[in-house]
């Protein structure tokens, strides 16, 4: 069984490399995932409070057996939380939804500037850090301007930056600020909603080193130092998911993955919603 990569995040602290996402799952979907994730050797799951499963994560974590303090678990500041208040009774109800009294990762979802108060939620999620009911903070989904303007207003970095991140959609510019603030990439849709799986290159990839689509893809985030959080409801397709860390990539390979970019999310757009 293959190990995940730690790695270290700018305050101390390490996160595993590769980890299951729960994203559009129910509470037994999440369930039966995160056991079967976590009988694979994943030591690292993702949810959030809008996804509404983290009950279910909750509970598979503790019927694994395996030690709490063994498996991270990063789960998000829901939308429409913002302000302080707001703020501090999200945290507490997913605390009480996974049963635990902290996560390991806790981040602000979307940084929503419509609502203008994104910085709040972060000042909130600092006090949630020193009062021990989260370990770690970060964001997800903000944009070079997000990130300054947190940093600028309360002097922390945030650990990490969840975005979109795919081979036919690659965020240069976001990803280089984040490195030259220290900040962690972790790339949600991985695999481009399983769009970017039947890309000819891709394929091709695999087909000459005897790997899947979705493994070299997530060999080509491993590679590229991001975290990475494939979702994938069946148990088979989990495990083939986390032996991409045996699948090794040239140069040559990884340089084709690279120049597959088209601009093009999947997702929403940061900067309006």
């Amino acid at each position: 069984m293959p190990n995940p990569e730690l790695i270290t995040m700018n305050d101390g602290h390490s996160i595993p490399q590769i980890g299951l996402g729960v994203f559009q799952m129910s509470n037994d979907e999440a369930h039966a995932s995160t056991l079967a994730a976590l009988e694979a050797g994943y030591r690292h799951i993702d949810t959030a409070a809008g996804y509404r499963n983290e009950q279910g994560v909750g509970a598979a974590i503790r019927e694994s057996g395996i030690p709490r303090d063994e498996v991270f678990v990063t789960t998000k500041l829901q939308n429409g939380s913002h302000a302080r208040r707001d703020a501090r009774a999200a945290i507490e109800q997913s605390l009480e939804a996974l049963g635990m009294d902290h996560v390991d990762l806790y981040l602000i979802h979307w940084p929503q500037p419509s609502q203008g108060r994104y910085t709040e939620a972060w000042e909130s999620l600092i006090d949630f850090r020193s009062e021990g009911l989260v370990t770690s903070i970060g964001v997800s989904n903000f944009l070079p301007d997000h990130l300054d303007t947190v940093v600028d207003e309360t002097g922390i970095v945030p650990v990490l930056n969840q975005i979109e991140l795919h081979p036919t959609f690659q965020p240069h510019d976001l990803i280089n600020h984040c490195s030259d603030l220290d900040v962690v990439v972790e790339s949600w849709s991985p695999l481009g909603a399983a769009q970017d799986l039947d890309h000819p290159e891709i394929v091709r990839i695999a087909e000459s080193i005897g790997a899947t689509p979705a493994q070299v893809i997530i060999a080509w985030h491993l590679h590229r130092g991001f975290v990475v959080i494939p979702k994938s409801r069946t148990p088979e397709r989990i495990v083939s998911n986390f032996a991409a860390l045996d699948v090794r990539l040239n140069s040559e390979q990884l340089e084709l993955i690279d120049g597959l970019d088209t601009g093009v999310r999947i997702g929403g757009d940061p900067a309006v919603l």
